[in-house]
């Protein structure tokens, strides 16, 4: 089918991409949000080759489905509002390149480009965890700190295409043993993804050289006392991150995402622990486990489009 009559047509469905350092996963969804197709392919290496992948695939999916498709995609990074180039991706090869518009060329139609956290935060705000909920903070807690604001179920980008980086300002009302903090790769010292996030807590049980924490439950169970005073000490920093962005959006709900989303004690220590940071004689913000897991990544960049 022509690009032209592509682009002129009416779409049967929402395609959302979510562009990894690895692998690349694509989903069709029907207009009411139903599933209708998943993919997953390796990430190729190199621009060219990234773009030409992502073409193919969409050409795939719409054989597949016999329709044509508006076209999302989330990434690990943003798109810069003064450069119109992609910039602090850890799919390096995206960074420096106008990627929405050369996909968009590409493909023969526009294209909605966000970063991945913003794409976690609409999917759960859309139909997932904070479905109804009218203010909606999602958090990605994994191998970096995150997230997205979603309002009245339309995302927040701000003017700088910023809004939701709570993960690089600093970790609030430090304590001395936690100053300066750490170098974080944006430049700074004692931003709170160098503490919070997944390496960040392994660091912080196991010593500078660890990565790994998903093996902290398990220890703290078994009266590891490192992993009992790591995890605490790192529910407690998360509080008072988390706080912070209560005292400034005062959302309705913030759902977790990423792998230490999988902590379960932090869903009874966070609203405990935040209501002595917040600036309110109560807080009630529930603090909730994410809906679609892996998936939201890809199922928000679904819905950056409406259809039709």
């Amino acid at each position: 089918m022509a690009k032209a009559a592509q682009a002129g047509m009416q779409r049967d469905f929402r395609i959302g991409i979510d562009l990894g350092g690895t692998k690349i996963e694509v989903i069709a969804l029907a207009p009411d949000g139903h599933e209708r197709l998943r993919r997953r392919i390796p990430a190729p290496r190199g621009y060219d080759r990234t773009i030409r992948a992502l073409v193919d695939l969409v050409a795939a999916v719409e054989g597949e489905l016999a329709g044509t498709g508006s076209v999302g995609l989330g990434i690990p990074g943003t798109i810069s509002p003064a450069s119109g180039l992609v910039k602090n991706a850890n799919s390096t090869e995206l960074n420096g390149h106008p990627f929405d518009r050369d996909l968009a060329a590409a493909l023969g139609r526009p294209v909605r480009v966000e970063n991945d956290a913003n794409c976690f935060a609409l999917s759960e705000a859309t139909d997932g965890a904070g479905a109804g909920a009218a203010v909606v903070f999602g958090v990605i807690l994994g191998t970096g700190c995150g997230g997205g604001v979603v309002v009245s179920g339309k995302l927040v980008q701000g003017r700088h295409r910023i809004a939701g980086e709570w993960g690089h300002n600093p970790l609030p009302w430090p304590r001395a043993d936690e100053l300066p903090g750490l170098l974080c790769w944006c430049g700074r010292r004692g931003c709170l993804e160098t503490i919070v996030s997944g390496p960040g807590l392994a660091r912080d049980c196991d010593g500078p050289d660890a990565r790994d924490a998903t093996g902290l439950p398990d220890r703290a169970a078994a009266g590891d006392g490192l992993a009992v005073q790591a995890l605490a000490r790192h529910a407690d920093r998360l509080a008072r991150g988390l706080a912070h962005v209560v005292n400034l959006l005062d959302p309705d709900m913030i759902v977790l995402g990423g792998g230490l989303s999988n902590l379960d004690h932090l869903y009874a220590e966070l609203p405990r622990l935040m209501s002595s940071y917040v600036f309110s004689d109560v807080c009630t913000t529930p603090i909730v486990r994410n809906r679609h897991g892996d998936s939201s990544g890809v199922r928000g960049a679904a819905w950056l489009w409406p259809t039709g």
